[in-house]
């Protein structure tokens, strides 16, 4: 099985901001920032990275988004 893993809530904790900060620099809802954050979203707006990456200053999607192959038993 694969997952996307949403890395957003470990790179706003190696910046020492909060969601809410996040929120504030993006314009994206609190509760919206907040799900992203807890990777608790099934789907997600493609502005909403955008914005999100433009503001964490990312050079790679990678950084963001991670790809997580959990093994089947």
């Amino acid at each position: 099985m694969v997952s996307i893993i949403l890395n957003v809530q470990k790179l706003i904790d190696d910046r020492g901001w909060t969601q809410k900060q996040l929120a504030e620099k993006t314009g994206i809802r609190r509760a919206a920032v907040s799900e992203i954050c807890n990777n608790m979203r099934t789907s997600i707006n493609r502005e909403h990275l955008e914005k999100i990456a433009e503001v964490l200053e990312l050079k790679d999607i990678k950084e963001l988004i991670e790809l997580r192959l959990e093994q089947e038993e």
